[in-house]
């Protein structure tokens, strides 16, 4: 029997991968709080990932977000949706295969205005290959990849 590629992948992230949360609606959670802290604010003000400040948080779809500054909570908190990535925060090239896994707050793109995050730099690199069919393939998957 042969197996490809994302058959090693996907089984490489399972062995590796740590506990996951799922709580609230469908968000990935890392160390009790969504993303694991970083400030999801942060990557379309300063286009880059901010560790957030435990002190100054938001609960929105039963997680805690954390945010850098009060005025990223501000922002997140009048429009999360604005801000929140895509797929409940969990690994966009994952979704699109059929399966969910974490992600690397260093391994993420933004396409149309929407945050997009991956597993790490070399999945990232898989899922910017074709990011429009990988796009489209993880719509068709999300959220049922969750059941």
């Amino acid at each position: 029997m042969r197996f490809g590629r994302r058959f090693f992948l996907a089984i490489a992230l399972c062995v590796n991968t740590p506990a996951i949360a799922f709580a609230g609606d469908d968000v990935y959670t890392a160390d009790g709080v969504a993303l694991g802290g970083t400030d999801v604010v942060a990557y379309f003000t300063q286009m880059a990932p901010v560790p957030g400040d435990p002190a100054i948080t938001h609960d929105w779809m039963g997680v805690t977000w954390r945010f850098a500054t009060t005025a990223h909570r501000d922002q997140f908190a009048a429009d999360p949706t604005a801000y929140a990535p895509q797929y409940g925060g969990y690994c966009a090239y994952a979704v699109s295969e059929g399966y969910i896994a974490p992600t690397d707050p260093e391994a993420w793109s933004m396409v149309d205005g929407k945050l997009y995050l991956n597993y790490s730099p070399e999945v990232q690199a898989l899922w910017g290959k074709d990011i429009p069919g990988r796009i489209s393939a993880a719509n068709a998957n999300w959220p049922r990849v969750l059941e």
